[in-house]
């Protein structure tokens, strides 16, 4: 990598965010650069005063076809990548009357913006941008002697750099714009992918896996590892969509946690309830609905409270101003919502270290997309699970039927299940998850753990169950799971079944004249 300064006489600038581009044109035709310009760019630039030449003066050739050809042509391009200490090549460009370029200003049609507005096929494809990843490309090939420029932010910089170096840039300047141009189309063609495979059906043997960042964080799980939040520029409601409304930069965990607070709530329809989820940890430690967000925050609260301590909270609603009152009794790190009303963000701006997130709308539970997940040397990828619990798929296999109250709470706790660590046992009555069993190594401790938090919750409401309802991730692969569940006053099973001794589990249901169900459909969450 060369640290050499090389001299900038002549510029080519062609952006489609033109914002922030005429001061550092300014500042360039200040040093005598001569610039050189394409269609709206140049327009502006000739509008504002500066003297430009188009680029067809340059090449000798009009723009054609709709303007796709204009700057693939040997004239710019040798002028890009000819290597100035090569006597070779600088004969060649004397012979065909090519002359350097030597910096070069460019940003990218806006493809994943088109593809966002649900611009149809043909307008996707007029929005994939080639003369400018050609130009980027051959400049940071050549970086030796050129500059190129991607990032408006990095206008100024630059401009600061010439003039402090008498119209000169450093090498490392040169090989560090490089890579960000390189980073940039890398990511450009990555989007472009990301789109027309699926739009295609296309059966690929790679898979780009990409994302802009949207901010570095202080550090990752813990302060030894450095971390940031990207974004994939898929849209999906959450943390990606949210404003930040108050409160410290969020870290590492505390994105994990919402996330996984706010996929959660999505699973309840806003239309037909309230939802609210209490995280910690990735797993929650209190789930429930009700007739307003505040019920749902309340019900959820009871579950826990110990854990709820320092945790995140999210609603499938609107945040109410009474809501915001109730939650901010106690400390909390995150709150995440659709909205918020006037009153409960003025309510929650007293709690300066308090994040409000607003995200504009919840994520569908139901859509498709990818999950990546890193290894050593790889990385696995799969489809979201995109299946939430519904009684019409379901198989009764013991000799008494669930109730309608039971069929409630069976769909709300596998709905709460789906979001638990594996191994996953979860037990709810009434729209409240009673007791979570997460993230254990057997599914008898699992289901242990949500007998005795059950119990803990049923004893703090005062109230005896009318029903008591368990989910299950996984199949039991014995029936001690099952009478664990039993013994802790579960009156009815919701599992995938499967498992090779199913009919032991069965026949254990039957003896306490249990109700249970099969779905099939298994909510590993690793």
């Amino acid at each position: 990598m060369s640290t050499d300064l090389y001299p900038i006489r002549r510029a080519l600038l062609s952006v489609t965010d033109k914002a922030g581009l005429l001061p550092f044109a300014q500042a360039l035709h200040a040093a005598g650069v001569e610039l050189i310009s394409t269609g709206g760019t140049k327009k502006m630039l000739a509008e504002s005063g500066l003297q430009v030449k188009d680029i067809s003066d340059v090449t000798g050739f009009p723009e054609i076809m709709d303007g796709r050809v204009k700057t693939l042509h040997p004239k710019v391009h040798g002028g890009l990548l000819a290597r100035r200490d090569k006597p070779e090549h600088v004969e060649a460009m004397r012979e065909h009357g090519i002359e350097g370029i030597d910096l070069v200003v460019i940003n990218l049609y806006a493809f994943s913006q088109t593809v966002a507005s649900g611009a149809d096929f043909a307008t996707c494809i007029e929005n994939i941008d080639i003369g400018g990843p050609a130009m980027i490309r051959a400049s940071a090939k050549n970086h030796a002697f050129v500059a190129v420029v991607t990032d408006p932010a990095d206008y100024e910089l630059i401009a600061e750099e010439l003039a402090a170096n008498d119209g000169q840039l450093s090498g490392e300047t040169r090989a560090k714009l490089a890579a960000k141009a390189f980073a940039l189309t890398a990511h450009y063609d990555a989007m472009i992918a990301k789109w027309l495979v699926p739009q295609t059906g296309a059966e690929v043997n790679t898979y780009t896996f990409t994302g802009s960042r949207v901010q570095a964080l202080r550090y990752g799980e813990n302060p030894h590892q450095t971390a940031a939040f990207y974004s994939t520029g898929v849209h999906r409601f959450g943390v990606a969509t949210a404003r930040q409304l108050q409160g410290k930069e969020l870290s590492y965990n505390n994105i994990n946690d919402t996330n996984a607070a706010f996929e959660l709530v999505a699973e309840f329809d806003p239309t037909q309830t309230a939802a609210c989820a209490i995280i910690k940890h990735a797993n929650p430690c209190g789930v429930a609905v009700g007739e307003n967000v505040l019920e749902a925050y309340k019900k959820a609260l009871v579950c826990d409270p110990v854990s709820a301590f320092g945790g995140i909270v999210a609603f499938n609603q609107k945040l109410t101003a009474a809501a915001a009152k109730a939650v901010s009794e106690i400390f909390t790190e995150v709150i995440i919502a659709p909205d918020a009303e006037p009153e409960a963000i003025e309510i929650l701006s007293a709690k300066k270290n308090l994040r409000l997130l607003l995200t504009g709308g919840l994520p569908n539970p139901a859509e498709a997309g990818d999950m990546v997940a890193t290894m050593a040397g790889g990385f696995l990828v799969q489809s979201r699970d995109a299946v939430s619990a519904s009684s019409g798929a379901w198989k009764v296999v013991t000799k008494r039927t669930p109730s309608p109250t039971e069929i409630q709470d069976m769909v709300f706790a596998m709905r709460v299940t789906k979001h638990v660590k594996s191994n996953a046992i979860v037990m709810a009555s009434g729209g409240i998850s009673l007791g979570v069993g997460a993230g254990q190594m057997n599914r008898l401790e699992s289901s242990l753990i949500a007998g005795k938090k059950a119990a803990e919750t049923l004893a703090r409401m005062s109230i005896p169950a009318s029903s008591l309802a368990a989910a299950s991730d996984a199949f039991f692969p014995f029936a001690d799971g099952l009478e664990a569940l039993i013994a802790a006053g579960v009156t009815a099973v919701i599992q995938p079944g499967g498992a090779m001794r199913d009919a032991e589990v069965i026949e254990a249901a039957d003896a306490a004249k249990l109700a249970m169900v099969f779905t099939g459909t298994r909510h590993f969450k690793h």
